[in-house]
């Protein structure tokens, strides 16, 4: 593929992979806020202990395996076939061990109702053995719109089946029957517009190449994912499920539009750096433009979140929400970064230089561990457990965009330089937005008032110091729109 014919498909897989997240991070927004409305902070709190296991399940399913299949050059049929059935092996092993262990998870948080619900949410490891083969096929031909499609009818059908169950009473099995509803109605919907289907075909030798790869992804999939629910499960025990679905709850939001927008775009980052992984010079220039464009986008996103955040919980979820209000503020910071992590870390993938990912997660896990036991346990302060959260986010800017100094060329300082104008933008021009906060309006109008004003601000800043990622941006729109009009005549 030519340069010039991969930029074209990776602008069009960008947008179609924008309204894929857009579509169902909004769908699921108001099925989110509903279900708050609807259901008890404590009941947040059982679902995201349930989830740990999901989650830390989902990083063994794929185990780097579907990312591999990505950036090989010469995947095949059999190829998919073998590592499905790795995967859906897997998932069956885990499934039954979790559900065995039910009890013992539910006697150790005294959560007793949580042993059905928890054995029933877990059958979702075993749809994403499958689901995992029909995404990276996706990602492998810069396909995305088929996974705008599947996304966003999963996001239909999961909410709509969660708030009736919410309506009918059913408690924490509403979040559960989302949850489950959201992956399997994605992995049907995809069924139909990919033609694959597993073959009674296993390669050994295929799979071993694989899993030399995938295996270094497992551990610091395991690694990352293992730190992000310890924090879940200590706070959990520590504290109580109540606590713990304020922290999910201001987790939640911030985490979501931060996956909109820099999930948008950094699968297409990964899936274009694979396909010229031997020109270093290519790969950096596809490492700053991913960087550039999702911190111009998220920056000001996440600012303008942060800002309005105690009229925002209010008038959405209600004022038995409100103490989540700072636990929001601060992961609002958190993913306000997340480009940086992902940007360097899918460079890595992209490069197949699973070996520094590894490395990076090992460290990066240590660094959060020793800080989050210390807040937890000598600290004892819910607060302080998320200030460390904040402090080995910012620490893990810096470990993660090491390497690349010497991978690809691009260094921690350049990278610096390039999130700057976004951040020094988005800074202004809440300062400008904040004074509408001090007219105490209805909440309603104060998210209206500081929406108009921080964004009006943003652009004018941008434009007014010809800001390049905005011109980019421009550029980028009109052009599809001649192709656009050019293929309509």
């Amino acid at each position: 593929m030519s340069g010039a014919d991969l930029k074209s498909a990776a602008i069009r897989s960008l947008f179609w992979k924008l309204f894929e997240q857009g579509g169902a991070s909004l769908i699921t927004l108001v099925v989110q806020i509903v279900m708050a409305r609807l259901l008890d902070p404590d009941e947040f709190g059982v679902l995201a202990i349930m989830l740990v296991f999901v989650n830390v399940g989902n990083v063994i399913v794929q185990s780097g395996l579907n990312t591999a299949i990505i950036q090989t050059h010469d995947a095949t049929e059999d190829d998919y076939s073998t590592v499905f059935w790795m995967s859906l092996a897997m998932s069956v092993v885990l499934y039954v061990l979790i559900f065995l262990g039910a009890p013992a998870i539910a006697d150790f948080y005294s959560m007793p109702s949580i042993v059905g619900p928890l054995r029933i949410l877990v059958l979702v490891l075993i749809v994403n053995a499958f689901n995992s083969i029909q995404e990276a096929i996706v990602a492998r031909h810069l396909d995305f719109e088929k996974t705008f499609k599947a996304t966003v009818s999963a996001a239909l059908v999961s909410g709509s089946l969660g708030v009736f169950v919410a309506l009918s009473g059913g408690g924490i099995w509403a979040l559960v029957v989302q949850q489950l509803a959201q992956q399997v109605t994605k992995c049907v919907v995809l069924s139909v517009q990919i033609p694959w289907k597993p073959s009674l075909v296993f390669k050994v030798d295929r799979a071993t190449e694989f899993f030399h790869f995938g295996w270094k992804l497992l551990a610091s999939g395991l690694l990352d994912q293992g730190y992000q629910s310890l924090s879940d499960l200590v706070i959990g025990k520590v504290f109580t499920s109540t606590e713990l679905g304020f922290v999910s709850q201001g987790k939640k939001y911030p985490q979501a539009l931060g996956n909109m927008l820099d999930g948008a775009i950094q699968p297409v980052m990964l899936s274009a750096v694979s396909r010229v992984q031997d020109d270093a010079a290519t790969v950096k220039r596809l490492a700053r433009r991913g960087l550039k464009t999702s911190t111009f986008l998220i920056i000001p996103c996440m600012t303008l979140f942060a800002l309005a955040a105690e009229p925002i919980v209010t008038l959405l979820l209600g004022e038995k929400w409100l103490p989540c209000v700072h636990f929001l503020q601060a992961y609002c910071l958190i993913y306000a970064l997340l480009p940086i992590h992902t940007t360097n870390l899918q460079a890595l993938n992209g490069m197949g230089r699973s070996d520094l990912f590894l490395k990076l997660e090992v460290i990066k896990s240590l660094l959060g561990l020793a800080i989050m036991c210390f807040a937890a346990f000598v600290l004892k302060d819910l607060g302080a457990v998320i200030i460390g959260c904040v402090i080995s986010n910012v620490a893990c800017t810096f470990i993660n965009a090491a390497p690349n100094k010497r991978v690809i060329g691009y260094s921690y300082l350049e990278q610096i330089k390039d999130i700057c104008p976004a951040f020094l933008l988005a800074f202004a021009a809440a300062a400008i937005a904040w004074p509408v906060s001090l007219l105490a309006l209805p909440s309603i109008l104060t998210i209206l008032f500081e929406l108009v004003v921080m964004f009006a601000a943003y652009l004018l800043l941008a434009k007014l110091f010809h800001v390049e990622e905005l011109s980019y941006i421009m550029n980028t729109l009109r052009e599809i729109k001649m192709k656009r009009s050019g293929s309509e005549s």
